[in-house]
């Protein structure tokens, strides 16, 4: 199972880790901590050295009820800190968290390597025909609404089922626009209660019916810290026993805010399956 960067084939049969940079000021774990040139390249110098795969910038923070940021803003965001990670990483290969076809244009025009999309498409009708042009890994989230709205869309007659028809949905969608190379993500925390996202989690090898690699995202979410009462700078240790469950129901990429302990994770995980 490999996926092509740049040219590069990422083999994921041993699980990678990407590492969130979030260069917004309301991300609900990080919101602007990286604003600047130095603490974004300590930032990425650290995960990269950690051992990330993937660095993921985003520009518009999705959390829950989330305010509206404009395409420029967006942009103004997040193609100078591309620009910047690539004048002195130049081999990272960043992923760009978008729903909006022309920041997925800039950006990997800028040197970004894939598009991480939490709506697959559904927010911007010309996504999936714009990452097929481009000829970039792409990675579909489940979401229902979109991020001020979704926690009111959270009524499903069958959780696994559902998830699964609105993969095969999107992914027979983007072959039909030439995407090859597709990244699933379930969406833990989008459009679904504290009780459905262990029911995924609990369920997720049933996603594995797509055959494509699975991204989850985790990392320090309120499906944590409200089970263990706890806030989000208290959730690393719940977010690391999420993570080894993830991994043994198929996970491939972990999207983190902590590399170096996700990255211990994956070397547990492959030591215990390697027997």
């Amino acid at each position: 199972m490999t996926i092509n960067c740049k040219g590069q084939l990422i083999d994921l049969s041993s699980p990678r880790v990407m590492g969130i940079l979030n260069v917004t000021p309301d991300s609900f774990h990080d919101g602007g901590q990286y604003k600047d040139e130095i603490s974004i390249l300590k930032q990425v110098e650290t995960m990269l050295s950690e051992g990330a795969t993937f660095i993921d910038v985003g520009g518009y923070s999705s959390r829950p009820s989330a305010d509206f940021v404009s395409e420029d803003e967006e942009l103004g965001r997040v193609i100078p800190v591309i620009e910047i990670i690539l004048r002195h990483f130049p081999e990272a290969l960043i992923s760009v968290d978008t729903f909006r076809s022309r920041v997925a244009i800039k950006s990997i025009k800028a040197g970004a390597t894939l598009i991480n999309d939490i709506s697959a498409g559904h927010l911007d009708g010309d996504m999936l025909s714009t990452v097929g042009q481009l000829g970039v890994p792409y990675i579909m989230m489940h979401m229902r609404g979109n991020p001020k709205t979704m926690q009111q869309q959270t009524h499903y007659n069958d959780l696994i089922k559902d998830i699964n028809l609105y993969f095969a949905e999107r992914i027979a969608k983007a072959h039909t626009e030439k995407i090859n190379d597709i990244i699933i993500d379930p969406g833990f925390g989008f459009a679904k209660t504290l009780e459905q996202n262990y029911e995924l989690l609990n369920n997720m090898e049933l996603l594995q019916i797509a055959d494509k690699p699975i991204l989850v995202g985790v990392s320090r979410k309120s499906m944590i810290y409200k089970t263990l009462n706890a806030t989000s700078n208290d959730a690393l240790n719940g977010t690391t026993a999420l993570h080894m469950v993830a991994l043994q129901k198929g996970a491939k990429i972990l999207r983190v805010h902590d590399v170096k302990e996700a990255v211990e994770c994956v070397t547990l995980f492959n030591q215990l399956t390697n027997h």
